[in-house]
């Protein structure tokens, strides 16, 4: 039985670079320890991180009737959305561009007895 249950953020008003740092710690870890550990971390990203990772357990749950104790992360992305050109005048009348960037979080969990 090989059941791969994925969630996904799309448009998470945050900059991909800024979500990877969250995305790399709780990569392989089990659902449970990573959302203690985003509940914890001091970054701003951990909270729509968590979410994605809440929504996944519960489509397992939904779906598949997979207790969140038996799942681990088997992939998590931060990926690049589309980026908001807004701008401001600088010094003599020039342009400077303001980059408002977006990231897609995509999340696969997958059960521990697969694991082995």
């Amino acid at each position: 039985m090989d059941v791969e249950v994925r969630a996904v953020a799309k448009y998470v008003r945050m900059s991909p670079r800024k979500v990877k740092l969250v995305v790399d710690m709780v990569r392989g870890k089990g659902v449970n320890e990573a959302l203690t550990m985003l509940k914890y971390s001091t970054k701003a990203a951990a909270r729509p991180v968590a979410k994605v990772i809440e929504s996944a357990a519960a489509n397992a749950e939904e779906n598949y009737g997979l207790s969140s104790d038996e799942l681990y992360i088997a992939q998590i992305s931060a990926d690049e959305g589309p980026t908001l050109k807004r701008g401001r005048i600088g010094a003599r009348a020039r342009f400077k561009p303001i980059l408002k960037r977006s990231t897609h979080i995509t999340v696969v969990l997958e059960s521990l007895g697969e694991a082995v």
